[in-house]
């Protein structure tokens, strides 16, 4: 395992540069002493059967191992999701470990769903990605039986491409899911949930 400590200095200060402020929310790299809240908030099964990797039960070890993951990644970047007063409420991200068009996901704890958080950190998300970063499509996947996390992609102007298989950590199995892409222009096309604020 990389520990953060043997990550070239220059490498650690790019990691935590890009800030990402919405309307209600902050967007910034995750930290070691951020671990206990994010174990607090991860550590629930509901949490963890609609994600790919997030095992159950959800340890503050297992926190700082993703933390530490976080920062040496160089392709994809992790976000911890605060509200604007700092409370940590969830995480998300994307990455290209399964092809060249980054895949987003997200995870929120339980206590601040239905609030339409994660629709605005996601929007964000992509943003930075189609504006800082200039792909060219995003791409993402939920469980069937999500129709939550389904929302939040069509929401963001995600279509759906057809149905696949996704292992799931915390059940030790694969499970049906409906998977997303969002292609550039059809982002510049609907794009109207206002401005997000880039911090350095």
């Amino acid at each position: 395992m990389t520990c953060l400590e043997t990550l070239p200095p220059t490498a650690l200060a790019e990691r935590l540069l890009t800030v990402l402020e919405t309307q209600r929310l902050v967007l910034r790299a995750p930290q070691l002493g951020d671990a206990k809240a994010v174990a607090a908030l991860a550590n629930d099964k509901r949490i963890a059967e609609n994600t790919a990797r997030i095992p159950h039960p959800y340890r503050v070890a297992d926190a700082e191992s993703w933390i530490v993951a976080a920062g040496a990644a160089l392709e994809g970047e992790t976000y911890l999701i605060t509200l604007s007063n700092g409370t940590v409420i969830g995480g998300c991200g994307f990455d290209m470990r399964d092809g060249p068009v980054p895949e987003i996901g997200y995870w929120l704890g339980f206590r601040y769903w239905g609030k339409g958080y994660v629709t605005e950190a996601v929007r964000a998300l992509i943003d930075h990605a189609f504006t800082d970063l200039e792909h060219q499509a995003l791409q993402s996947c939920v469980r069937v039986t999500n129709p939550g996390s389904r929302r939040v992609l069509e929401k963001c102007g995600f279509q759906w491409t057809g149905v696949g298989l996704c292992r799931i950590r915390a059940l030790g199995s694969s499970v049906p899911v409906d998977r997303f892409r969002l292609e550039r222009g059809i982002w510049t096309a609907l794009k109207s949930w206002g401005p997000v604020k880039r911090v350095a």
